[in-house]
């Protein structure tokens, strides 16, 4: 349940509301309260989660439209990190067997899926380290010292000539693709300008989708040619090249350059993508949020124990968790045998329709994205696939005709795999950004994706087994559980980010929190006061003074307690 603070109109800032002053006659601390009252509402409706909505601009309605261009080829560059990614998801599927017999391993499945989750490993400590290193370096030179173990990890996997050797080369690309997963939605979050941050950061899911595609377009040859597999693992490396070549003339992220003190530097970058009129208003932006909360070079792993920074990563990191457990991966790696069943037995072949499925999803996702919001978007994505998956588990529970039973098999797989990726598959990456400080965003961001990699990790283990166990229809259900406490979690837990500024997003969430800051920060002060002048009127044998307002502190602090815990439970404040 969340508890939000209303205020009945747009009030002044809170922190003028409570008034002190000492009456000379007397010899106890008063509190004065002149303020209109506060109401403090428990409720887990939705209405009371959602930020302010953003203001149309009505002046020149259409001045806009060609707003995301600057922007675009910086987002772009950066969004080739996620084709890296993409590629090695689909490069080792087919070729390996191939790799298999050429490195003396064939046979045994479990240095084959050693092969192929050594990757994850790699990701997985990468995601724990990227965020100290994007804290320090910024997001360009990040970028660029990423590169060297994609291109290094890629090489050592084309050249490899025994089993230590690709697994150190999968280890190393595991490693950059960690850093990369986490660095990228930052990286667009804080260069987008406002109104069309959504639509570019969707570009991660659509530069995913196609190197998916390439790959798989790639690993056809190797159904015939047991050696193609180092040629597209060589291919693998070039990406990497443009991406280092790319970041030398792409924008350094102008939160990160006013952190570290170059202000002109991020004057120039604001002017440049998001125009002139936003250079003022975006610096003061930037020195609200740093003045209230410090900046973020050389914060520490253990503020994320603190709010609301705890807040932000265990929303993260339940959205990863349960996008992984909704069964993303088990579903792709059983679409081939779903194809199969229907005569289409290449397995290239029909991850190929999975992966222009996914294509689909993504740019649909693109148009959606800043039109509908993140939130809706996520509750309709996982909806879908909770439908999707129950359509499949009925396919194969009751199956009335063999033909129908897989033609349903394939249009419910289908059905997911587009439906994912026009909410779950995006959104996630994107809105963990948006809901996290800018002091703790980086580490924020690599825990959430430590979580994601980690949960990948045990799907990918557990879901044969499972299936080997209970059948796919079970399985499946699960993962259609999921996807509706997914959906439901979405419309409870989170709120609504579409049009909104970092700055003006964090400054939202935190402002309860600071409410109850002060009012608890200022009853301490006046009963800290009032207890020193009794105890200077007991010294000196004068009475105490009989009033009420050592009571009246102390009801006011007990309140102030009382709200202070019940936003904690709700994540809504400290």
């Amino acid at each position: 349940m969340w508890v939000a603070t209303v205020l009945p109109k747009p009030a002044p800032p809170v922190l003028s509301v409570l008034t002190s002053s000492r009456n000379p006659k007397q010899n106890s601390f008063h509190f004065r309260f002149s303020y209109r009252p506060l109401n403090f509402k428990v409720s887990a409706t939705k209405q009371q989660q959602q930020l302010p909505e953003p203001k149309a601009d009505k002046k020149n309605p259409s001045s806009s439209d060609i707003g995301w261009l600057p922007a675009f080829p910086h987002v772009l560059i950066a969004s080739m990190s996620n084709f890296v990614f993409g590629y090695h998801i689909g490069v080792m599927n087919g070729p390996i067997v191939s790799v298999a017999k050429e490195l003396g391993f064939e046979g045994n499945s479990i240095l084959e899926g050693l092969v192929v989750s050594i990757f994850i490993v790699g990701a997985f400590l990468g995601s724990v380290a990227s965020g100290s290193v994007v804290d320090k370096l910024g997001c360009r030179r990040t970028f660029q010292l990423d590169t060297i173990p994609l291109i290094l990890g890629a090489l050592i996997s084309a050249q490899a000539h025994s089993l230590d050797e690709i697994l150190w080369g999968r280890f190393l690309v595991g490693l950059g693709i960690g850093v990369n997963t986490v660095l990228v939605p930052i990286y667009i979050s804080e260069v987008a300008p406002t109104k069309y941050r959504g639509s570019l950061g969707t570009l991660c899911q659509i530069g995913t989708c196609l190197g998916i595609i390439a790959s798989l377009f790639l690993d056809i040859p190797s159904e015939t040619d047991p050696h193609w597999w180092r040629t597209i693992l060589y291919i693998a490396s070039a990406p990497g090249f443009f991406l280092a070549l790319g970041m030398q003339f792409a924008v350094e992220s102008p939160r990160w350059l006013y952190k570290v003190g170059r202000l002109d530097d991020a004057k120039t970058v604001i002017r440049n993508l998001w125009g002139s009129s936003e250079v003022e208003t975006a610096i003061q932006d930037f020195q609200s949020v740093i003045e209230n909360n410090g900046v973020n070079v050389g914060s520490g792993w253990l503020e994320l124990l603190e709010e609301p920074h705890s807040r932000a990563a265990f929303i993260g990191g339940a959205l990863f968790l349960l996008q992984q457990f909704a069964g993303i991966n088990g579903v792709l790696y059983f679409s081939s045998l779903t194809f199969r069943d229907v005569g289409i037995t290449s397995g290239s072949l029909a991850s190929l329709f999975v992966g222009l499925a996914n294509f689909a999803g993504a740019l649909s996702a693109l148009y959606l994205m800043d039109k509908e919001g993140r939130q809706k978007l996520l509750i309709g994505s996982y909806l879908g696939m909770a439908v999707s998956m129950f359509l499949i588990a009925c396919a194969i529970s009751f199956p009335v005709d063999e033909e129908l039973s897989h033609n349903l098999s394939i249009l419910g797989t289908l059905m997911y795999i587009f439906t994912f990726s026009i909410g779950a598959g995006p959104v996630t990456g994107l809105i963990i950004p948006e809901l996290s400080s800018a002091k703790m965003r980086g580490k924020i961001m690599g825990f959430s994706f430590s979580v994601h990699w980690a949960c990948n990790f045990l799907v990918g283990l557990l879901f044969l087994h499972l299936v080997e166990i209970f059948g796919v229809a079970p399985v499946y259900t699960c993962f259609g559980s999921v996807s509706l406490l997914a959906a439901i979690y979405a419309k409870y837990f989170l709120v609504e980010t579409r049009g909104r500024s970092l700055e003006e997003i964090e400054m939202s969430l935190n402002f309860s929190r600071l409410v109850v800051a002060e009012i608890m920060r200022r009853c301490v002060q006046g009963a800290d006061c009032q207890y020193q002048q009794h105890r200077s009127s007991e010294r000196v044998g004068n009475e105490v003074p009989r009033d009420r307002s050592w009571s009246h502190n102390r009801a006011i602090l007990e309140l102030a307690i009382t709200i202070n815990s019940l936003m904690s439970v709700s994540g809504e404040g400290n």
